[in-house]
């Protein structure tokens, strides 16, 4: 619903990406292959975030999240996001053992073309 999404960006203090929007008005999330969230809930995209964004102990181990909107993951603990600082529609992977953040899509069309194409959850890796 519209309102669900208003209530969203009023919690995060921040906008949605539009493609994000669209998708979440058409469902609520994405699963992939093996059960995977490839694409979180509404609900999951404000708590996950906001998780992110203010855990102390995330602040200590990690660079900085507020720049990233999160939005999926692999599974495995490998977190997918938007770059909202600058505002760009590319996918970025955050891969949770290292700290990296890598490009991995041009865009949330382009990010689920190919997580669901192959059946396989390290379909972002080099």
């Amino acid at each position: 619903m519209p309102s669900d999404l208003v209530a969203a960006e009023t919690r995060l203090r921040r906008s949605l990406p539009a493609e994000l929007r669209q998708l979440l008005l058409e469902s609520n999330g994405v699963i992939g292959h093996y059960l995977v969230d490839t694409v979180w809930s509404l609900d999951q995209i404000v708590e996950k975030n906001l998780l992110f964004w203010s855990d102390e102990t995330f602040a200590r181990l990690y660079m900085p999240f507020d720049a990233l909107l999160f939005f999926g993951d692999n599974g495995g603990g490998d977190q997918f996001a938007f770059v909202q600082k600058p505002e760009r529609p590319d996918i970025f992977v955050w891969e949770h053992e290292s700290d990296s953040r890598r490009w991995v899509a041009n865009n949330l069309r382009d990010y689920l073309s190919r997580a669901l194409r192959t059946g396989d959850d390290d379909w972002y890796q080099p």
